[in-house]
């Protein structure tokens, strides 16, 4: 059961040699990250289940049972913008996600997600994201309502019979539009990155020009991916040498307070067009928001 908007993890207790006196002493044991002060809370809160009955710190370990237990935050920085439904079906909802909100409970957030908003606007614990948009770009997202729809969504991403266009805002260049870049992309350093190497190219993207600022020094882009590794527009861009504006990690790491929502990375998901694998029809959605050539950083921060 959901518990404000949050679905729990299941966690099955396995057969041990040395089995733990308790299923506290078991979970502070495999997930030493989280320390025992934050379970301790948790299972005084009635957070971590089995049957839908609450465990407490001297619950008996079982093998062979699965626990469920809700992740929870003490402090969580509220997220000022609105998300937008502006599709829905049977099968699927598509959102368009506004900056700094993370589609899904990870890390520092977990009330303050898009997944968390709409398990809690529509009751439904089983909707999930179909695929991935970082915290920090805004636009165009799908969520299937059942784990099938899932399953048959996520299918036009692997199979690339989906048409993504991003907007993005970038210095202008002297390359010549359109081109296609295409570049090896593995994790990088930290390891939250990612980083250019050699190797046979696992991400593709076009690129074209849609418009110049008044002053010529800034460009809005058009990316069209046939690829989604992490942070995939990003690198290409940074790659060409005009890395988007406010961009946080690339070139260069400059970490940001949780609660400024002054400076949004100038990155879009504007629209989305696919054949529904469900009910055949031809489908297309485009992005209310847009991007324009305001509040943006000094060029030479680069």
């Amino acid at each position: 059961m959901m518990r404000a908007g949050v679905s729990p993890s299941k966690l099955y207790l396995p057969k041990l040699d040395n089995a733990p006196p308790t299923i506290f002493v078991y979970v502070c044991t495999k997930f030493p990250h989280i320390g025992a002060d934050v379970w301790r809370a948790r299972f005084a809160d009635g957070l971590v289940v089995c049957d839908d009955k609450p465990l407490t710190i001297d619950s008996p370990y079982q093998h062979g049972v699965t626990i469920q237990y809700y992740r929870q935050l003490p402090v969580e920085v509220a997220v000022p913008f609105a998300h937008r439904v502006i599709f829905e079906n049977e099968q699927l909802l598509v959102v368009d996600k506004p900056h700094f909100l993370t589609v899904a409970p990870a890390g520092r957030y977990v009330q303050q997600t898009l997944l968390t908003r709409l398990k809690t606007q529509t009751g439904n614990a089983d909707i999930s994201p179909v695929h991935r948009l970082d915290r920090e770009t805004a636009g165009l997202i799908l969520f299937a309502k059942t784990m099938a729809a899932r399953t048959a969504y996520q299918s036009l991403f692997a199979s690339r019979q989906i048409h993504k266009v991003y907007h993005a805002i970038a210095p202008a260049s002297t390359h010549r539009f359109p081109l296609s870049v295409a570049l090896r992309l593995e994790r990088g350093e930290p390891f939250y990155t990612m980083a250019v190497t050699d190797g046979v190219p696992n991400t593709h993207t076009d690129i074209d020009v849609l418009a110049y600022s008044d002053d010529g020094k800034w460009a809005k882009y058009q990316l069209c991916p046939s690829t989604g590794k992490l942070h995939q527009l990003r690198v290409h861009l940074n790659h060409l040498g005009i890395p988007i504006a406010h961009d946080s990690f690339y070139p260069q790491v400059r970490h940001k307070a949780q609660d400024d929502f002054g400076s949004p990375l100038q990155l879009l998901a504007k629209s989305l067009a696919f054949t529904d694998p469900i009910t055949g029809e031809a489908m297309a959605f485009e992005s209310g928001f847009e991007l324009d050539f305001t509040n943006l950083p000094v060029l030479d921060q680069f």
